[in-house]
């Protein structure tokens, strides 16, 4: 009898502490919470440059020049991509990018043109550059969020 009342209380524990593991964020393997902005200059002029000339050749056709949308594509600036995004990471935008773009030719661009067209992406929705570039790895980008307001300085000096 003794021996059922400690195994049910074991399950109870085991069960509980699976669920606390799969629920919380900082536990997730793999995952960090992201600890810049895109607010933090995570991209460079250059980048921007590079990846405009990448958005005109692959994007432009169905996302529009200014990238506002099109009949059938979404916004990659302004209002309603900030709405979409809000609170992702640029990693998990990275993601979208490589794994769905462009549409019937997904895996044509490599690492390095994404990270390029993210940064023209966060130029045209006038986050600020910065003296490195994007980085290539997904685990990195994950660790820039996409915030549509620029955060309030803990100084109080903004």
């Amino acid at each position: 009898m003794k021996v059922k009342i400690q195994v049910k209380i074991l399950t109870v524990a085991i069960i509980a502490l699976t669920a606390l593991a799969v629920f919380h964020p900082a536990s997730r393997a793999g995952q960090t919470e992201p600890s810049r902005s895109v607010w933090d200059g995570v991209y460079t002029e250059e980048q921007a440059k590079r990846g405009e000339a990448i958005c005109i050749r692959e994007c432009a056709s169905c996302h529009g020049a200014a990238l506002t949308g099109g009949e059938e594509s979404p916004a990659l600036a302004g209002p309603a991509f900030l709405a979409n995004w809000e609170g992702l990471s640029v990693g998990d935008l990275f993601e979208r990018i490589r794994i769905s773009m462009p549409p019937n030719k997904q895996g044509r661009l490599s690492r390095q043109q994404i990270v390029d067209i993210l940064s023209h992406m966060l130029n045209v929705n006038s986050f600020p550059t910065g003296k490195t570039e994007l980085d290539t790895k997904t685990e990195m980008l994950r660790q820039i969020r996409i915030e549509s307001s620029k955060p309030k300085s803990n100084s109080g000096s903004d």
